[in-house]
């Protein structure tokens, strides 16, 4: 997989020097709609990295801070950069983005803008910056170096007003300026709600474009690392996908049109839309972005991150795979295990293109710096057109014998645009010719993976609509090795307490039960509630219990009209009759994260949980659930 780089460019203009001077005439096609910017095209070559999710909500079990976190809290107790980046690398990421600051304002960076920050925190002595740490880690393995900075900051009391965007452009030039070349500066789309914001303990809400000025923000950004990706709002480098779970829509296109992000468009994009704005596909190789105990045996496994890469990378999006450190300050070594296990079947299986040695001849050809052979030549700079007036041609490979192949990958030239609109495969096995797939949209790549081994000696590509000729850099084919099975692991988290003898003894409807089968894969569906019919679930814990808190799974099966609670009212009863409040309030991000939360309360002695809801968290009918679970103490 070779990179877009100086040393391409310079070999490519070498190699064209070198045609004679008829070839040499022949002119490039031009482009056709929107191209990548230089460092759009960067970002695209480097296909697939690491998000990590590290900070004062290890320390507190939670995935949004409310921001009134002591710094103290934060002390790992064997942080080790080298091991966190050395597991991304075995994985086969090419990169790290590293969660400077979430939601809660803590800093990793030892900044004077503020003292919720690691020189306020226990760790080496308030000596510490992980910012910097990781970075040095990160660019010892030979990858790049990326970074997190939220928007949102619950800490800050001027959250909501101009002092704070102030502030927060302040941290954009710290970040910029002292931790070398970035290739990714990160902004999430969370903005506004309740936090802690210096005291006051109120809700927020801005109006985030007129807020920012985005612009503004961006061009801060470039300023200081023009090589930089901004990622998420309109006028950024880089989309979201639309979704949490690592699935970019199929076709996939890097389009999109000049206006305030959409969530249906950005999964998949906006055929011939004026904007090159490709989407970056965010998932966690756990169920949520920051590492909890109780999750240990969640990860996913080696199979499953290889289904990702093909919804993702092979969709022509970029993977950005979470990889949360634990307490220590380290990857889990199941989590590391995993990511070996995935790297070294994606390096074993793409390290030899089985279409090497093949004779490529196409229905029409530009000239010879446009023949059909470009395709074989290992290059991204290089490509097979056609003259302007042939839009649906085909190109063939004969092959050389005894070529096993289950994986095709095609590649267009980027700077050319997007130009094929649907394409199709076929192979010619036993002297005959089928269709293996067809599909909208190649882009940065399309990786068709086949039902069966095939052994065809010859391959097909077929145009078959586009609004320009085309400018195919690859076709290349491989042979799937299979991830070495990981032995699954059992949660170590005591506090988590056993399901098996609990039971269902009030609901607001039926089927309730799915909420404690241990199954998150079933769920409980009700009529969306409000204030005036609220949705409640009672349960019996068999014994009386020392409570500490509880958790909530919400549905990630795929379900028309329904969504997850947006808050929660918890209560406990030792006897099922009289209740006391244990707590209340919102679910941090869980309309589309769709993760594991955990609410945490003082601890009692209670037989009977009840957990009520008044709203869902997206307009839907229906509520979903799927699974209540709780934890407990001496």
């Amino acid at each position: 997989m070779t990179d877009l780089t100086r040393r391409s460019l310079l070999a490519a203009s070498a190699a064209t020097a070198a045609l004679p001077a008829a070839a040499q005439r022949t002119a490039a096609p031009k482009p056709w709609g929107a191209t990548p910017s230089r460092r759009q095209l960067a970002w695209h070559a480097r296909e697939q990295y690491a998000f990590v999710h590290f900070s004062i909500n290890t320390f507190t079990d939670r995935e949004w801070g409310y921001g009134d976190e002591s710094p103290a809290l934060f002390n790992p107790s064997e942080f080790s950069a080298d091991q966190i980046v050395a597991a991304a690398k075995a994985g086969g990421m090419r990169g790290i983005i590293l969660t400077a600051k979430h939601h809660d304002g803590f800093c990793l960076w030892p900044t004077q803008l503020t003292e919720h920050c690691i020189r306020n925190s226990p760790y080496k002595q308030g000596k510490g910056d992980i910012v910097r740490e990781m970075e040095q880690a990160t660019r010892r393995a030979g990858l790049a170096f990326g970074l997190y900075l939220s928007p949102w900051d619950r800490n800050h009391p001027e959250y909501g007003r101009l002092g704070y965007v102030d502030y927060f452009r302040q941290q954009v030039v710290e970040l910029c300026t002292n931790y070398g070349e970035l290739f990714e500066f990160w902004f999430d789309g969370a903005n506004g709600g309740d936090g802690y914001y210096g005291g006051a303990r109120e809700a927020r809400k801005i109006d985030a474009p007129r807020y920012y000025n985005w612009p503004s923000i961006v061009a801060l950004v470039h300023q200081h690392q023009p090589m930089a990706c901004t990622f998420d709002p309109l006028g950024a480098d880089v989309r979201w996908v639309g979704n949490e779970d690592g699935v970019a829509g199929d076709p996939c296109w890097p389009t999109m049109p000049n206006h305030p992000y959409v969530q249906s468009e950005g999964n998949s994009g906006v055929r011939g839309a004026p904007l090159w704005w490709p989407a970056e596909t965010d998932v966690s190789i756990r169920p949520g972005w920051f590492y909890h105990a109780d999750e240990d045996a969640k990860v996913k496994d080696p199979a499953r991150l290889l289904r990702l890469y093909d919804e993702s990378v092979g969709r022509g999006t970029n993977l950005n795979l979470n990889l949360p450190p634990d307490r220590r300050g380290r990857l889990h070594d199941h989590d590391v295990a995993v990511l070996k296990s995935f790297g070294d079947a994606q390096a074993a299986t793409y390290a030899t293109d089985l279409a090497r040695g093949a004779v490529a001849h196409a229905s029409a050809e530009r000239g010879p710096a446009f023949a059909a052979a470009r395709v074989l030549d290992g290059r991204r700079d290089t490509y097979w057109s056609t003259p302007d007036a042939i839009t649906t041609p085909t190109l063939t490979l004969d092959l050389p014998p005894g070529r096993a192949f289950d994986v095709i990958r095609l590649r267009e030239h980027l700077p050319r645009g997007v130009r094929v609109t649907r394409f199709a495969v076929d192979l010619e096995e036993g002297g005959a010719w089928r269709t293996v797939a067809e599909h909208e949209c190649i882009g940065a790549q399309r990786i068709i993976r086949l039902p069966r081994v095939s052994e065809a000696r010859r391959l097909r590509l077929r145009v078959v609509e586009a609004p320009a000729c085309p400018a195919i850099s690859e076709i290349a084919l491989f042979r799937q090795v299979a991830p070495v099975a990981v032995a699954p692991v059992r949660s170590s988290d005591p506090t988590v307490l056993a399901k098996d003898k609990w039971r269902i003894v009030a609901a607001s409807g039926a089927g309730a039960e799915a909420l404690i089968d241990g199954d998150a894969a079933t769920r409980w569906t009700v009529p969306a509630p409000s204030s005036a019919a609220p949705a409640s679930v009672t349960i019996d814990l068999a014994a009386a219990l020392t409570l500490t808190g509880f958790s909530l799974t919400p549905s990630r099966t795929v379900a028309k009209d329904t969504a997850p609670p947006r808050g929660y009212r918890c209560e406990t009863s030792a006897d099922g009759t009289t209740w006391q409040p244990a707590a209340s309030g919102e679910f941090g991000n869980i309309a589309y994260a769709l993760s594991t939360q955990r609410v945490a309360f003082t601890p009692r002695r209670a037989r009977y949980l009840r957990v009520t809801f008044d709203a869902v968290a997206l307009p839907a009918s229906q509520l979903t659930v799927a699974e209540i679970g709780a934890f407990g103490g001496m």
